[in-house]
């Protein structure tokens, strides 16, 4: 169904390229940043949005050089004088996929011109992480009387975060920190993204004459820790009723053969913990105690409050087999550049950020699976998932 719109995407290039000079150039855009992305024929979406995206690992190596050109220029256009980027990442210690992450982004940084250190007060002590391609060598830190962050008595010009601070703030990240500390998940919610999003994508729409649906999945939220109260969830129940009936006109208005989905996810945490999917709000009202927990459990045991009750998109991409989606790296906002996220397990609404994932590159893809126009839709929809994140960062 989007090919039938895809002309419109060549037919308005002038307007939307427009649009979006004029969007980035009043908006802060992020540093870096990863989407998820999700793609099933008639929808496209952007269905989670990363201000400290931990896969860079996963994008091609060759693609470093680029990523090191839009760092160095990212930093120049926004500071002066900047020589020295401390790195500060999580706590993963046994991570092996993280610490490659970690490697990669120094790569990217070193590359770029700048001297780079890796550390945080909670790792000092470890003087190496392991990883599986090289093991990552830490800087030890400390925090001075003014809770400046040191290494050997001397601030960088730049802290880069690579913590999503679910935990709440960490000492020493004061001066220049990228991204802003405010976009952590101790404060950030997955619906304050959507509803910046929300108006981005009602604009775009209106430029390529189709229905916003197509480029965003419906959505509420439900606060207060309402699993804890048999009247809350029997409204939410209702809710989600609803929900689902307004999917099946929208389908049933597009010819569209498929069974809604819904999600439910914890508001404000990462790493595709806390999350379900249901077909009725019945289904709300008889979780179990296993299922409550898991929705409710953030990452580092953190306990979440409100949900985000959201459309389930299904993949149509499958390459050999696997349903797969795209992801979406970005530094400075601008340019999107893509791996997949591959699963022979799941099924095509399956939550596919599991540990049985796979990670494919572009040119790893049966190019049948992976349609050029497909990568436009992508582009589009992770551009305007950028600015909505810079609009968070201004609007916090």
């Amino acid at each position: 169904m989007l090919d039938l719109f895809h002309k419109n995407l060549l037919k308005y290039k002038a307007e939307l390229e427009e649009w979006f000079l004029k969007n980035s150039e009043e908006t802060p855009m992020p540093i870096y940043a990863s989407v998820d992305v999700r793609y099933s024929g008639w929808k496209v979406s952007v269905v989670d949005a990363n201000y400290f995206p931990a896969g860079f690992n996963n994008i091609s190596e060759d693609l470093t050089l680029q990523f090191s050109n839009l760092f160095k220029n990212y930093l120049n256009s926004k500071y002066h004088n900047i020589s020295h980027v401390h790195l500060f990442p999580e706590s993963h210690t046994r991570n092996r996929g993280y610490v490659e992450n970690l490697l990669r982004i120094k790569k990217i940084i070193k590359t770029a011109g700048f001297k780079v250190t890796i550390g945080s007060p909670e790792l000092n002590g470890y003087s190496l992480l392991e990883g599986i391609t090289e093991d990552l060598v830490l800087n030890k830190v400390s925090i001075n009387e003014e809770n400046i962050l040191q290494i050997n008595g001397i601030s960088p010009d730049l802290i880069l975060l690579n913590n999503d601070l679910t935990g709440g703030m960490i000492s020493g990240l004061s001066g220049i920190v990228e991204p802003d500390v405010d976009m952590g998940w101790h404060k950030r919610r997955k619906s304050n993204h959507y509803h910046h999003l929300q108006k981005l994508v009602d604009e775009v729409s209106s430029i390529l004459k189709l229905d916003p649906w197509h480029l965003m999945p419906m959505w509420f939220v439900s606060e207060g820790k309402c699993l804890e109260l048999e009247t809350c969830t029997n409204k939410l129940a209702d809710e989600i009723d609803l929900m689902i009936e307004k999917i099946k006109i929208k389908y049933d208005t597009c010819g569209i053969d498929s069974e809604p989905v819904i999600f439910i996810k914890n508001d404000g945490g990462t790493y595709g913990l806390g999350i379900i999917s249901i077909k009725s709000g019945e289904e709300i009202k008889k979780l179990s105690k296993r299922k409550i927990k898991r929705l409710t459990y953030g990452k580092g045991g953190s306990s979440a409050e409100n949900f985000l009750i959201q459309e389930g998109i299904p993949t149509s991409l499958i390459n050999d087999g696997s349903v797969m989606e795209p992801v979406g790296y970005t530094i400075g906002g601008k340019d999107s550049f893509w791996f997949f996220r591959s699963n022979n397990e799941k099924n095509e609404y399956s939550n596919l950020n599991s540990p049985s994932s796979e990670f494919l590159q572009p040119n790893q893809i049966n190019p049948e699976s992976l349609d050029s126009k497909y990568v436009d839709w992508f582009n589009l929809v992770s551009k305007l998932s950028f600015i909505a994140m810079g609009k968070e960062s201004i609007q916090k």
